[in-house]
């Protein structure tokens, strides 16, 4: 589990096919100096598993299922910085909202925008989440926290302040652009719960 507010962003520095599987390595945070194997990473909001690691550098594999959703090219991923986020021990606060890392869609940038300091999203998002985002309410753009300032149809409106955009990739996002999105977890349990009891 995780909240959404990145740590570090570092790129992808290796990506290895593997059958039905990608390995991939990226740079490792200097500060991330707790880490054991077995350790979940949020990796651009996708829980990934600790292969293997060093001084330098992490391990992670991308199995059939992240691949399909995420439309893994590696061509294109590689050199990529992704925002990086441990996971929670019991006892932190939390100042985003609880993530799973369980990203199940992609989302494409419709405008990228600077107004004065902010910096303004609106995504196109895939119509499966719709009834788990809601103004005012939490979403995950690649690991990432934030609030949705507005909804309608199918576009997510947000609004980065300038420290999100330091801290994170987001800033480099432009028209077109994919990203990983999570909505809110609590909200699809609730809808998964409601459609349980009527069946």
């Amino acid at each position: 589990m995780f909240s959404g507010i990145v740590e570090s962003v570092m790129p992808i520095i290796s990506s290895e096919e593997l059958v039905n599987a990608y390995r991939v390595k990226i740079k490792k945070p200097s500060e991330f100096d707790d880490i054991k194997l077995g350790d979940s990473i949020a990796c651009d909001g996708v829980c990934l598993t600790v292969e293997a690691f060093d001084d330098t550098q992490m391990t992670f594999a991308l199995a059939a299922e992240t691949i399909k959703v995420l439309e893994w090219n590696p061509s294109s991923w590689l050199g990529k910085k992704v925002n990086l986020e441990r996971s929670l021990r019991f006892g932190d606060r939390i100042h985003g909202h609880l993530v799973t890392g369980h990203v199940d869609s992609l989302g494409t940038v419709l405008r990228a925008e600077h107004e004065g300091e902010s910096f303004f999203l609106d995504v196109k998002v895939q119509n499966s989440i719709l009834p788990y985002v809601w103004k005012k309410g939490s979403i995950t753009l690649n690991g990432v926290s934030l609030t949705v300032n507005e909804l309608k149809d199918d576009t997510v409106s947000v609004c980065l302040i300038p420290e999100t955009i330091k801290r994170t990739n987001l800033g480099d996002l432009t028209k077109g652009s994919r990203l990983n999105v999570e909505p809110d977890y609590m909200a699809r349990a609730i809808q998964r719960s409601l459609e349980v009891k009527k069946d």
